[in-house]
């Protein structure tokens, strides 16, 4: 097959992905969606959802045409006109990603609660259909939009640079879906949780609590929307770095820039297959039917990795590179499961401490979060020593760096499969609280909760992948940089003190974000806990359930906050990099960007990773340890997970997006910084 054949592969590629997504959404809605009840707290959802969506859109919206204009005007020595309508396509095609995938997330959840009536495996069906709509949605747009555009701007190795500016795009409807998606969800859910469960003392998702919708809301567009942007925006900038990154080799290997896209591809058609491996065996084990699929796709994605590596020509110790991606991912995956699951001895181990009050349980969740960033900061730093010197790093650095970005791309082939799990989240955890507040019966509802439970697990592990991945290609990205401007290795010694400032700047920085970012959830949740102590105490008859209370209210509130506290974090992290590169110069970004990805990993990973086990030690008494719902263990383990859920749902997510923003900003105004700086 003629090489260039697969830069048209990949976009049909994206598109077939494409309808395989309309298939699966169509199988969806041919589900029963269940009584009136049912759908009259489903069409709440619905219309929360998307209205807060529709809302934050178009806030983003006036920042993204600014930036456009900005693009335009000061690149326009170096085409920045393509670039800034690159740009806006990134933008827009990430938007739809979360759109789509969320559409349809708050359609399924009603009918994965009517399928429970049925039984487990039913309701597993309906719950990962519609997540895999999210799935496809994300991972054909991406490589549709850059494959796409690549091909439309002449398919060229000189020519990748022009298709940064979709990356950037992407990065930038991340970057505040995360944001803003998270604020909404955690200031619903900690609001909902402390009054409900800790003051009144009534059940998670009980339609007596006026968060109680809101907090519904926020699943999805945090988990579902804010999720399928991030990995929208990190698959699409490290299949960016892989090929900006390959076009500097392109004399040595003449592939270089279409074998990322050949990665991309063929995981495609990896992931629609894996979805069907995904069953329920013998032992209605749902942990393991689900990763079933995470593992039929990453066996199909290696053997189909042997067979382009040698069709494209491809040197084979790249092949080697897309193994140790592989197994980048697989670690990942198993690591972050066990610190957030409640199988093991991080989650039981902050279960008991919660006895002894929230102050213990908070201590052990921290402690646990501290320990959490060991594993995976080993496994990363092995993948990236290995698939440089497996790939001639040591005789050709540029070969090595090459060869992390691969082991980058072959970690995200399984994009489309993580984000199904992911968005199966959002949706089970929907359907317990609709069959909650339904008054569903109790079998119905103890099926939701045993898929919810498990929910919780993919949640936390997606979060970990996202990290993982996001070190490996903002890795990939600040190379590109490097060589954009000239940087030698020696230009970036410790003794020179830009390179000094720069770091503690870089690492200053998502210290500074998280703070923003959790004092917004504090302010929005302090918000939600007033009004729903108001209306319990000035609507009589809530308690008794003969009087409904102002879902609405809530759901508006905690609208506003996001949209209102969105934008200060999104201007940090495009005012930064900017401030630094004109102001100090290249070198100083190069610092700067190197203590951003240090400090942003570790810190995300302690979140992360934190905040989902405090999440499943609550989990775990609410299933009957330590006296279960309404003891003082429980009590305290709400409040540790309180402090959890902006950690692991707002915060700590939301640096994926910092990182990667930072170093999009510093390739693509790279011409500028170059000769830039006072210094």
């Amino acid at each position: 097959m003629d090489s260039m054949y697969w830069l048209y592969i990949a976009p049909i590629a994206g598109i077939i992905s494409l309808v395989f997504a309309g298939l699966f959404a169509k199988k969806v809605l041919s589900y029963e969606p269940g009584t009136e009840r049912m759908q009259e707290i489903s069409s709440a959802i619905q219309e929360g959802a998307m209205a807060y969506l529709n809302r934050q859109y178009k806030t983003i919206a006036i920042v993204a045409v600014v930036l456009a204009v900005v693009i335009a005007i000061g690149l326009k020595q170096h085409d920045g006109f393509k670039i800034a309508v690159g740009f806006i396509i990134g933008a827009i095609f990430s938007a739809l990603a979360g759109y789509i995938g969320m559409n349809v997330s708050v359609r399924a959840n009603v009918r994965t609660a009517n399928a429970a009536k049925k039984g487990l495996k039913e309701a597993l069906g309906v719950a990962v259909k519609g997540g895999a709509v999210t799935g496809l949605s994300v991972v054909g747009l991406a490589l549709f939009g850059v494959s796409g555009l690549y091909l439309l701007y002449g398919g060229e190795p000189g020519k990748v640079d022009l298709i940064v500016g979709f990356g950037f795009g992407a990065s930038l409807i991340s970057l505040f879906a995360r944001v803003g998606g998270g604020i909404f969800t955690k200031a619903a859910d900690v609001g909902a949780d402390l009054v409900g469960k800790v003051e009144a003392g009534i059940p998670e998702d009980d339609p007596r609590n006026a968060g109680v919708i809101a907090d519904n809301v926020g699943d999805n567009v945090g988990d579902c929307a804010g999720m399928g942007a991030d990995l929208f925006e990190t698959y699409v900038v490290t299949i960016l770095a892989a090929m900006l990154l390959g076009s500097l080799i392109i004399k040595d290997i003449a592939n270089a820039v279409i074998y990322p896209l050949a990665i991309g591809s063929v995981a495609i058609f990896a992931s629609i297959a894996a979805i069907f491996f995904i069953r329920l065996g013998a032992g209605k084990n749902i942990m393991n039917a689900l990763y079933k699929g995470v593992a039929a796709s990453a066996i199909i994605c290696l053997a189909a990795f042997f067979v382009i590596t040698q069709t494209l020509s491809i040197p084979f110790k790249f092949y080697y590179a897309t193994i140790i991606g592989i197994v980048i991912m697989v670690l990942m995956v198993i690591i972050t499961e066990y610190y957030t699951s409640t199988k093991y001895r991080p989650v039981k181990k902050i279960a008991e401490a919660s006895q002894t009050g929230a102050g213990t349980n908070i201590i052990s969740g921290l402690a646990f979060g501290f320990e959490s960033t060991t594993a995976p900061v080993l496994v990363i730093s092995a993948g990236i020593l290995a698939s440089f010197f497996l790939t001639g790093g040591a005789t050709d650095p540029s070969m090595g760096l090459y060869g992390i970005s691969i082991a980058a791309a072959a970690m995200l082939s399984v994009t489309g499969m993580i984000i199904t799990l992911d968005s199966y989240g959002p949706i089970t955890d929907n359907a317990g609280g609709i069959a909650e507040m339904a008054g569903l019966p109790k079998n119905v509802r103890e099926t939701t909760d045993a898929l919810d439970a498990v929910g919780n697990t993919t949640k936390a592990v997606t979060k970990g992948y996202a990290v993982g991945s996001a070190a490996l290609g903002a890795l990939a990205l600040f190379a590109d940089y490097t060589y954009k401007v000239e940087l030698l290795p020696g230009d970036l010694s410790l003794t020179n003190p830009l390179v000094l400032a720069g770091l503690l700047i870089g690492g200053l920085l998502p210290f500074i974000f998280s703070s923003v970012t959790m004092n917004a959830v504090g302010d929005a949740a302090f918000k939600i806990v007033e009004e729903v102590r108001r209306q319990f105490r000035e609507i009589p008859g809530i308690m008794e359930g003969t009087a409904k209370p102002e879902y609405g209210k809530c759901v508006d509130i905690v609208t506003k906050a996001a949209l209102r506290h969105m934008i200060v974090p999104g201007i940090i992290a495009i005012a930064v990099p900017l401030l630094v590169g004109l102001i100090l110069g290249k070198v100083a970004l190069g610092g700067m960007l190197i203590g951003v990805i240090v400090s942003g990993l570790l810190l995300a990973l302690t979140m992360s990773n934190g905040g989902g086990a405090w999440d499943n030690a609550k989990k775990l008494i609410e299933d009957g340890l330590y006296g279960g719902k309404g003891s003082e263990a429980h009590k305290a383990a709400v409040v540790g997970d309180t402090v959890g859920d902006p950690f692991k749902d707002t915060s700590g997510p939301a640096l994926n997006p910092l990182i990667k923003v930072v170093n999009m900003i510093a390739i693509l105004f790279s011409a500028i910084f170059i000769d830039s700086g006072f210094f």
